[in-house]
C-alpha cells in the first residue's frame, strides 16, 4: 500500500471505526435476541428488529457505554495537562516544557482559529476537552432516557405504575449503570499509565522505546 494513499494515511481511524460498527451490530442483534427472550418469558409480544432500535433496552445499553468512554477521555485530557507519572509514556516530561504548553503562533498553515485570535482562539485552545464534554453530556442524556424507558417497560410488565424522569434520577439502578462503567474506564487508563512504566510494545506510540530506563519519562 502506498504511503500517500488515503487508506494508509487514515488506516488507524478506518480500522477503529470499522471495529466499532462490527461490535455495535453484534451488540444490537444479541441485545434484540436477549430482550425478546425476556419478553417471551413474561408473556409479552416480541419486538421486531425495527422496533428494537428505539427501545429503551438498546438505547440504554449503547449510551451507557459511550457516556463512560467520553467521560474518561475528557478527564484524561484535562488531568494530563498538570499531573505527571514518573516513567510513564502517557505523562508529560517532569522538567522540560513541551510543545503543547507553548502559546500558539499564527502562521500560514495554522488552523483558522489561531489566525483569527480572540474568542475563537480561546475556545480552540480547549476544543478537545469541550468536544468530549459535549459528547459525554449528550450520551448521559440518552443513557438516562433509554434507562428510564427500559425501567418503565419493566414496570408495565409487572403491573406497576411508570415513574417520571424526576423520580428516576434518584433511582439507584440508573447510577449503578453509570458507576459500573465509569470505574472500569479509569481502571483501564490507570493500567495503561502504570504498565507503560515497565512494559514495552515496539513500534507503538503508546510505549516508551524498548531500551529506555523504567524511571525515565519520555
Amino acid at each position: 500500500m502506498s504511503r500517500t494513499s488515503f487508506l494508509y494515511r487514515n488506516s488507524l481511524s478506518i480500522v477503529l471505526i470499522t471495529l466499532m460498527i462490527i461490535f455495535l451490530a453484534g451488540q444490537f442483534f444479541m441485545g434484540w435476541k436477549t430482550e425478546n427472550k425476556e419478553l417471551i418469558e413474561n408473556g409479552q409480544p416480541i419486538l421486531k428488529i425495527g422496533e428494537y432500535i428505539h427501545s429503551g433496552h438498546f438505547i440504554q445499553a449503547t449510551f451507557e457505554n459511550w457516556e463512560s468512554e467520553f467521560l474518561q477521555m475528557m478527564l484524561y485530557v484535562l488531568l494530563t495537562i498538570s499531573l505527571r507519572q514518573k516513567g510513564s509514556s502517557e505523562s508529560k516530561s517532569m522538567t522540560e516544557e513541551e510543545d503543547v504548553d507553548k502559546e500558539p503562533v499564527p502562521h500560514p498553515k495554522a488552523p483558522w482559529p489561531v489566525k483569527k485570535g480572540g474568542i475563537w482562539l480561546k475556545l480552540y485552545k480547549h476544543s478537545l476537552s469541550i468536544a468530549f464534554a459535549l459528547l459525554f453530556l449528550a450520551s448521559f442524556i440518552f443513557h438516562f432516557y433509554g434507562s428510564l424507558k427500559d425501567f418503565n417497560d419493566e414496570q408495565m410488565m409487572k403491573g406497576k405504575p411508570a415513574v417520571t424522569a424526576i423520580q428516576y434520577i434518584s433511582e439507584s439502578r440508573f447510577w449503578f449503570e453509570s458507576f459500573q462503567n465509569w470505574q472500569s474506564e479509569f481502571l483501564a487508563v490507570a493500567s495503561l499509565v502504570l504498565l507503560s512504566i515497565w512494559l514495552r510494545e515496539k513500534g507503538s506510540p503508546e510505549s516508551k522505546p524498548v531500551d529506555m530506563p523504567h524511571d525515565e519519562t519520555p
